[in-house]
């Protein structure tokens, strides 16, 4: 029987017991039409699942109903793994489980979390998951596992395949197996007898066969995330091991992996890098095999092309030296456990150099900054290109793998073959020592024009590859985009067996139905996604999904990919008259998408191409703001001081007044609604203490108090972050002042991230002419003992390059703590660093402040932006609790010492999702310390 989406989800309400985690509203199903590739589809739900008992029954009900069922991880995937029109089944925001074992030997995990979450909790063994592709920050294991990622490093030895121990996964029916199991190839032939039957004749057949053996393995000799991964049936011998193995790089389409056991490879610590420059193409590629006996780790080819973007890329300029002509680069690293080790590859490089055409004489050097910037070059080229490509079209990642003899002769010829159809020059680079190389083409996709030019270059592309014997897909998988070409490469014998292998694993044909096998011929070039323009803050924005990791709203609304995708979707369907759906979107984006964004700017830290979805949450706030509220706003920047006063008595009263407090605000939130009405909750402090101007005329730093201070108090009896700064500054003897009349002062944070621009600007002018004052027209630094509010005065005074403004944190590491002694070490610290101390880069001094007064600090590895943002936290609770979860979750693995943080409303968040009393490290510095005699 089959039924269509729409009548089978209320029947999987019944299977998932009324949860409410299926979710058919049109702004959830638009907000998940869009991955990482060019290929758009709308689901017809969206579920997220909790469980493997429940996935099981999903697929249950699905493969009877012949409903499709696609699992969507972080949505990286390049290719149209992850977008559907059936079901869509978010893998992420649960199964994070990660559980390390054997001493750093290898590691139990789910497919929520992401590479670089798994590496973290890894890295105190010095061990880490051998797969390392560029998007480890946003991959999830399961899009690892379902793509066979590979990288720059871990070629096709230390990749998923090679790594995989046994997984638990779930199969199209309903059926789970643990191949970890002694008796798993005893259970899979009980449990799906005509499954193992039908793996047992294919090895077999395969093995007895020589043409074909020879075949698989030439076809699996090098990079190749083509079709299946047939290869499993020469690799083992057991029908659960090959079905292990057959499940990396199926991309959904066979079952899905509920955990797996990785084996992991040690992190050698002493590296090396240079970057060679080539007078042309064929000089650096004629280099590979002598560069690769040398024991290179990476070799990262970056073409004319890229060298030339590389070169007017702000990111990277003034990286590269001087070059000219035809010239092309090898990136290269070279990694070893010791210092001997690394000295032998040296020599075995430097005996090289005299045999290469080198334009210059290049520097092996395990200097960090120095390998920062020229990573910087490699990693920048992406970036680089999509935030220059024209408006409203898409850029296309694509990739291929290729005998590496054959390598300077595929780039010139696909250069020729971008020219021939009309694209601008695309930069062609990646990874050299596996002949494979990735490459960028921008392409209009909403006209038929862009469509037909995209569907001639494709098979122009297939032509070249396979003329060489190389793969169609080396990283990124078939997808949708190679789907029509596998059996191309293959040929029709070896495509037949990946027939049979989709037959028996998933009869009913309901797993990610159009993905890596299909019969359609033009499916490459079908559900393309054309990029609307909208706001000039995010039109460059190419759908990766780099930014969700780091978004705090992910778990809980919406991330700021999703918001893009949003505000596209309703400018499309406005221009096309759909009335009705654009009110819906709309109505719906506005919590959402605009009351629970924390405009905190991690998502910018992290994004490809620099985008701060912030910037467009502050606009569209602003844009909401009446003439009346703008007014208000107007009105409390020209009375803070009074206002600020008030505040901290009114949040001494509501303190003294809880749980009285609580009730009455949630009273109010019903009747004026969430957005305009604080929560108070237990946590909270007392108000703080009004600030005070100070004149020295010998001071040497001008102390911007945070008005934060004055307005909630510390935890328990601490004097607070802005009275320790004082008192740290007065033990290292340097002299202050404040600005004049500072108790009407502030950072602008509060208007800013409300749109309230009328009062922004007014206090922006305040500001300007105080601390000009203040600072003898520039000469003078600035502090504050708030991090955010350092943040907010640095955008706010950008325009004001005589102002040097500096976080407390990086300013007493400079010129307080070496004349310190610590009269009381810590024990252990948990540090929550902010988004501010990582946008303001001071990470680093609030732990060098930790380490100084502590024997143990410790970064929880499930950090993230607490999402209190100012206000944000008592507007929407939920939001704070969302953002906090996984991090309160370690910080409950054990009692520290203390708690510490670098802003007061980010220590309160933490206080309240721990339970554990969060406080500034400037406060604890000064109590712990005293001034070196």
């Amino acid at each position: 029987m089959t039924s269509s989406p729409t009548t089978f989800m209320p029947a999987l309400e019944g299977v998932l017991r009324g949860t409410g985690r299926i979710d058919t509203s049109a702004l959830r199903r638009l907000a998940m039409a869009n991955d990482a590739s060019h290929y758009a589809l709308t689901p017809a739900g969206v579920v997220y699942a909790e469980s493997e008992r429940e996935i099981a029954a999903i697929l249950h009900h699905a493969a009877r109903a012949g409903v499709g069922v696609t699992f969507r991880g972080g949505g990286s995937s390049l290719s149209g793994q992850s977008v559907t029109e059936g079901l869509l089944v978010d893998t992420r925001r649960h199964f994070r489980d990660v559980e390390v074992i054997e001493d750093g030997a290898a590691v139990r995990v789910g497919p929520g979390p992401t590479i670089a979450q798994v590496n973290a909790r890894l890295a105190p063994y010095g061990t880490k998951l051998g797969p390392d592709p560029a998007s480890v920050n946003a991959c999830t294991i399961g899009g690892l596992l379902a793509n066979n990622s590979s990288g720059m490093s871990c070629g096709t030895e230390l990749n998923s395949y090679r790594t995989m121990r046994s997984m638990r996964v779930v199969l199209a029916g309903g059926t789970i197996v643990d191949t970890a199991e002694p008796d798993a190839d005893d259970r899979l032939r009980a449990l799906e007898p005509d499954l193992w039957a039908g793996l047992s004749q294919l090895r077999d057949g395969i093995r007895s066969d020589p043409a074909q053996v020879a075949e698989i393995t030439r076809q699996f000799a090098r990079k190749n995330t083509m079709g299946y991964g047939i290869n499993s049936f020469l690799d083992h011998d057991s029908p659960a091991q090959i079905l292990t193995h057959l499940m990396i790089g199926s991309e959904g389409t066979l079952g899905w992996v509920s955990s797996a056991v990785l084996d992991t490879v040690r992190i050698k610590p002493k590296v090396a890098t240079t970057l060679l420059v080539f007078d042309d193409l064929v000089a650096a590629t004629d280099a590979l095999e002598g560069l690769k006996d040398t024991q290179a780790t990476a070799i990262e080819l970056l073409d004319r092309q890229s060298l030339y973007v590389a070169d007017h890329n702000p990111v990277s300029m003034g990286a590269l030296p001087p070059w000219t002509g035809q010239a092309a680069a090898l990136l290269i690293d070279y990694e070893a456990d010791t210092e001997a080790e690394l000295a032998d590859r040296a020599r075995a490089f430097e005996s090289l150099l005299p045999t290469l055409r080198l334009q210059a004489t290049p520097a092996l050097t395990t200097d960090p900054a120095y390998r920062a910037r020229m990573w910087s070059v490699r990693k920048g080229l992406y970036a680089a290109v999509l935030s220059n490509r024209p408006q409203g079209t898409t850029g296309l990642l694509e990739d291929i793998a290729v005998p590496v003899p054959e390598l300077s002769g595929v780039c010139e010829r696909l250069a020729g073959i971008i020219d021939r159809h009309g694209y601008d020059p695309a930069v062609i680079f990646g990874h050299a020592k596996d002949g494979n190389i990735h490459f960028l083409i921008n392409e209009h996709l909403g006209d038929s024009h862009g469509v037909e030019r995209l569907g001639g270059f494709t098979e122009d592309l297939v032509d070249l590859v396979l003329s060489v014997g190389g793969a169609l897909k080396a990283e990124h998988g078939t997808g949708r985009i190679m789907a029509p070409f596998v059996e191309r490469q293959y040929g029709p014998q070896l495509y037949a067996v990946m027939r049979r292998v989709k037959e028996l694993c998933d009869p009913a044909g309901v797993l990610n139905p159009g993905v890596l096998i299909g019969d359609d011929p033009q499916a490459h070039v079908k559900n393309l996604k054309p990029v609307t323009p909208v706001e000039e803050e995010v039109d460059r924005c190419v759908e990766c999904g780099f930014c969700e990791h780091a978004c705090p709203s992910v778990d809980l609304t919406l991330t700021p990919r999703q918001r893009i995708v949003l505000r596209r979707h309703l400018a499309a369907a406005e221009l096309a008259g759909r009335t009705q759906e654009a009110a819906e979107l709309a109505d719906g984006y506005l919590y959402e998408g605009t009351q629970t964004c924390a405009v905190d700017g991690m998502c910018g830290l992290v994004c490809p191409v620099g985008i701060n979805t912030g910037d467009l949450t502050r606009r569209l706030r602003r844009e909401g703001q009446t003439r009346t509220t703008q007014a208000l706003g107007r009105a409390a920047a020209n009375t803070w001081a009074g206002i600020a006063t008030a505040g901290g008595l009114g949040v001494s009263a509501a303190a003294t007044a809880h749980p009285a407090a609580g009730a009455v605000t949630r009273g109010l939130r019903k009747l004026v609604g969430d957005a305009r009405m604080y929560q108070w909750s237990a946590e909270l402090p007392h108000g703080g203490k009004p600030r005070h101007t100070v004149n020295d005329t010998e001071a040497e730093v001008v102390l911007f108090a945070s008005c934060m201070g004055g307005l909630f108090g510390p935890a328990g009896d601490g004097p607070g972050a802005g009275d320790a700064l004082v008192s740290l500054l007065r033990k290292a003897g340097i002299h202050f002042r404040t600005p004049a009349k500072i108790s009407g002062l502030c950072c602008g944070t509060p208007w800013k991230s409300k749109g309230l621009s009328q009062g922004y600007a007014v206090m922006s002018a305040k500001v300007r002419a105080a601390l000009l004052a203040a600072t003898d027209g520039g000469r003078l630094p600035i502090i504050c003992e708030a991090s955010s509010c350092t943040e907010g005065l640095l955008h706010m005074l950008h325009e004001v390059p005589e102002l040097t403004i500096v976080d407390a944190t990086a300013y007493v590491v400079d010129k307080v703590l070496p004349v310190l002694d610590v009269e009381r070490r810590l024990g252990s610290v948990v540090l929550h660093p902010t988004c501010a101390t990582r946008q303001l880069g001071s990470d680093t001094a609030l732990t060098t402040i930790a380490r100084a007064i502590a024997d143990e600090v410790v970064v929880p590895v499930d950090w993230g932006c607490c999402a209190f943002a100012g206000d944000r936290g008592m507007l929407h609770p939920e939001l704070t609790r969302s953002a906090t979860r996984r991090e309160a979750a370690n910080v409950a693995e054990r009692e520290y010492d203390a708690y510490l943080s670098s802003n007061r409303t980010c220590e309160m968040g933490m206080t309240r999702a721990t339970g554990r009393p969060y406080r500034g490290a400037l406060e604890v510095l000064d109590e712990v310390t005293r001034a070196r005699v």
